[in-house]
């Protein structure tokens, strides 16, 4: 496996790399005293008479698993620092805030001292005017010099949407101080025209890391002057920098620290983040420089009231007659109806597009079906809508004119909606940080606010509505990520090259792996070691080299065949399971059929079309150990961590029916194999723990893939993963370990850090795994526990009873190590005193059984 993004030189002479692997933010949130009680004026009801209106109707108060009260908190005010430019202080007060709250006057006290700084306090803490009041004040004083621009701040967010409400936010905030701060975004929408006025005049760009790695960075000499004058960057949102693409930031900060330096500047990083485990650790990982954490939120919150909801069984039955759940879109679909009904203001998150274009309709039909003015209330928001459209949206859930707005992750990340009373969450967002994220969108005025989480029929989602102690006793997760990958580094290095030569000194800069990379380079004719350094020495483009969104490889552009209009692009390492032939693909609320996928010219055809199902590609994958770099007992087996390469072929996919995800029929397809060289954890069982658990040779195979499928659904709970970031393989009797072994990868080349942090959670990651098996309720395995609904053998074998079973014997063997996280239940068998390891209970084909992208 070589670089599947990278030149055919890079790619035929590297070959194997075998180096080791060494919030939300509110732009004005205003600062007053903590609301008290409802106001008697105020006739919105409480979140627990919402709740209970919701419980009323016919079966509805069992779906209800669990409700968790979260008290009301006072804020607490301080002053800003007499250095902040009184003009700046005037400024905040004309927008409505009078006083900093303590984390707020902390963070600008330390960017003023010179310390880079994160802000990881909870949404609508005033993370934005954290790090705006240091940054205006200083951009102030740089106005006043002879050239007018002394100083500079770069601002950087995860999205384009996000900057520019950044940019309106600023300008706003900004207004009395005149022509002082001069706010521009810079990136792909920027006009020509405008660009160099931003490069020659602007003192705040707003721009994402996209626009730095191929834009700015690349052309820094005609950003000299800025870059000379840079004082602050800001990473909003910066726990969205996470796996792969949070590695590939971590490289490009790395760059522009290089040229800052080069011209003379030592900026100030300042770093906003939704709540996170360790947070100075993970900002410190992303900028290379120590970061000083703030994480104590004295803003103040109402009342929330956080609802856990599972829908119920239905008489459907999906794969080998396992029972179906009513789907999560149809039970939100209907809290949105009900919400509306009773006036209540709420968002209704939701994972993908097509979901909350289908959850605005249905809860549209059924209002209709009440009232023919209230179906005008309700609405969708999700990325692809022009900003005009978002905006109105947004002004209309402001106003009340809107009551119900179905919308993406879209919302989530910077838009000031206020005065919401109500969150549901359709299906758990992938972290505990989303989560929080999502829910703290309701009550942002003070008031008290109502969040429910609806399960998906998936088992992460039922181990947690029905283990609420995993949500709400647990701190959030550690972002995850490696900017040593070496497929993620190299090519870095050779943008660093084209931006000025290498040198000895910049090797502590970009990490211990570099010596061994520069030299792989250099065969690869990529680099050339001179007296001043190595360079690049090719005409094209060194930045072009690499996705940092982590797509690599050639893009297939989407086309429609009739007319030859361009929809869009699909990265080419998901086209084989995103546009095979047949696959069903939405593109702005259309729905297409795609009829060819030509891999040669990267082309898929498609027409529209409206079928009355979606598509799941399967795919068979088989799994090499290269190099095992680490390996502990677990009794007689084993718990490994290393180097592996992966070969997976999509061979068909399956058609479902809409709503109810019934399966209509599955197609086979011919496409090529790919191989993927990445980083995995897995784990062997021996003969006497296979005897120990009662598992015969007919249902080992069974047995293994059920626990394969479960961990993989399990892993978001202990890794920032989704799912589709980690794949995993499960095998009888493989020939690597000679033992039965199941595999969890990481989805991307190199590795991007989630199957380092499961090794390093295992026993907790596979107590959780072995729970949620054994307390879902079917009888011989479901959606909600063992079954994948992208399992590449159909879901065959699968064996419920002996998943747990052989779990539970490799867990009563497992090492004293991290403890088993509060509230999870331990495993059946002797009771574990404190301290101790946590005491658990317990002839197919040995072909890989699963798919290289999770389940």
């Amino acid at each position: 496996m070589a670089f599947n993004h990278l030149p055919a030189a890079m790619h035929d002479a590297l070959g194997p790399l075998s180096v080791t692997p060494v919030t939300h933010s509110v732009p004005m949130a205003k600062n007053h005293r903590p609301s008290g009680p409802t106001e008697s004026g105020d006739s919105r009801p409480s979140p627990d008479m919402i709740l209970a209106r919701l419980a009323a109707g016919a079966g509805r108060a069992a779906r209800i698993t669990h409700t968790e009260h979260l008290p009301p908190r006072p804020g607490t005010h301080a002053i800003w620092p007499d250095r902040i430019r009184p003009e700046v202080i005037a400024a905040i007060g004309r927008a409505g805030i009078d006083h900093p709250w303590v984390h707020q006057a902390a963070a600008a006290e330390s960017a003023l001292d010179g310390e880079s700084v994160v802000i990881a306090t909870g949404t609508a803490s005033g993370k934005s005017l954290a790090y705006l009041a240091p940054v205006l004040s200083a951009l102030l004083d740089g106005s006043e010099a002879p050239n007018g621009r002394a100083a500079t701040a770069l601002y950087l967010s995860p999205t384009k949407a996000l900057a520019a409400d950044q940019r309106r936010s600023v300008k706003s905030l900004a207004s009395p101080l005149g022509n002082a701060v001069r706010p521009a975004v810079y990136d792909g929408d920027t006009p020509v025209e405008e660009r160099e006025w931003v490069r020659q005049y602007a003192n705040y760009v707003l721009t994402n890391p996209d626009m730095l790695h191929r834009g700015i960075l690349p052309s820094h000499p005609r950003w000299a002057s800025f870059l000379r004058a840079l004082r602050f960057v800001v990473i909003d949102e910066c726990h969205t920098y996470r796996g792969v693409f949070g590695s590939h930031v971590a490289q490009v900060l790395r760059r522009l620290r290089r040229l800052c330096a080069r011209y003379g500047s030592d900026p100030v990083f300042l770093l906003a983040s939704a709540t996170a485990a360790e947070p100075s650790v993970a900002a410190g990982r992303l900028t290379g420089l120590p970061v000083k954490e703030i994480s104590d939120d004295a803003s103040p919150r109402g009342e929330l009231v956080f609802a856990l909801w599972e829908p119920p069984l239905t008489e459907m039955r999906g794969e080998k007659g396992a029972p179906v759940r009513r789907t999560a879109t149809a039970e939100t679909a209907d809290l949105l109806t009900d919400l509306t009904l009773q006036g209540v203001r709420t968002v209704a998150f939701v994972r993908s597009r097509r979901g909350a274009e289908l959850i605005s309709v249905i809860a549209k039909e059924r209002l209709a079906e009440v009232d023919r003015s209230l179906p005008g209330r309700v609405a969708a928001y999700r990325g692809g809508y022009l900003p005009e459209e978002r905006r109105a949206l947004e002004r209309a859930l402001h106003s009340g004119e809107l009551l119900g707005l179905s919308a993406t992750t879209a919302l989530e990340l910077g838009i000031d909606v206020s005065g919401l009373d109500a969150v549901v969450i359709s299906g758990y967002p992938g972290t505990r940080a989303s989560l929080w994220q999502q829910a703290g969108r309701a009550g942002r005025s003070g008031r008290g606010a109502l969040a429910v989480l609806v399960a998906r029929d998936d088992p992460l989602d039922t181990f947690l509505v029905h283990h609420p102690e995993a949500l709400f006793h647990q701190p959030v997760e550690s972002t995850v990520l490696d900017p040593d990958n070496p497929y993620v580094l190299a090519p870095h290095l050779c943008a660093a090259a084209a931006e000025l030569p290498l040198t000895d000194g910049d090797i502590e800069l970009f990490g211990p792996t570099v010596p061994e990379l520069l030299p792989q380079l250099e065969a690869a004719k990529l680099l050339r070691r001179r007296a001043a350094g190595w360079h690049w020495t090719r005409r094209e483009r060194a930045a072009d080299l690499t996705d940092i969104r982590g797509g690599g490889g050639r893009p297939v552009q989407i086309v429609e065949e009739g007319t030859g209009r361009l929809l869009g692009t699909v990265d080419e390492a998901a086209s084989h399971t995103a546009v095979h032939e047949g696959a069903v693909h939405l593109h702005q609320g259309r729905t297409y059929l795609v009829r060819k996928l030509d891999l040669e010219d990267s082309v898929a055809l498609v027409e529209e079309a409206n079928p009355p199902y979606s598509t799941n590609a399967r795919d068979t994958t088989a799994i090499t150990v290269l190099e095992t770099d680490t390996a502990i007992p677990w009794g007689d087996g084993r718990l490994c961590y290393g180097s592996v390469e992966v070969t997976n072929q999509v061979v068909s996919f399956l058609r479902r029916k809409l709503i109810t995800g019934e399966v209509l029929g599955e197609t086979k397809l011919e496409l090529p194999p790919r191989t993927l060289r990445t980083r995995a954890v897995w784990w062997t069982v021996t003969e006497d723990q296979l005897d120990a658990a009662r598992i015969n040779p007919e249902i080992l195979g069974g047995a293994l893939h059920a626990a394969e499928h479960a961990s993989i659904g399990m892993l978001p709970l202990f890794a920032t993963c989704d799912r589709w970031d980690i794949g995993g393989v499960s095998v009888p009797l493989h020939p690597d370990t000679l033992l039965p072994t199941v595999f969890v990868y990481d989805g991307h080349p190199g590795g991007a850090g989630f199957a380092e942090r499961a090794f390093h959670t295992a026993r907790a990651w596979l107590t959780a795994t072995r729970e949620a098996i054994a307390s879902c309720e079917c009888e011989a395995g479901c959606p909600s526990c063992i079954q994948s609904p992208k399992c590449g053998n159909g879901n065959e074998p699968l064996h419920k009873r002996g998943a747990v079973r052989l779990l539970t014997e490799l867990l009563r063997a497992a090492p004293a190590g991290p403890p088993v996280p509060q509230g999870l239940p331990a495993p059946e068998g002797r009771s574990a005193p404190p301290g101790s390891p946590e005491d658990p209970e317990a002839p197919e084909s040995p072909e890989a059984l699963e798919d290289p992208h999770g389940t």
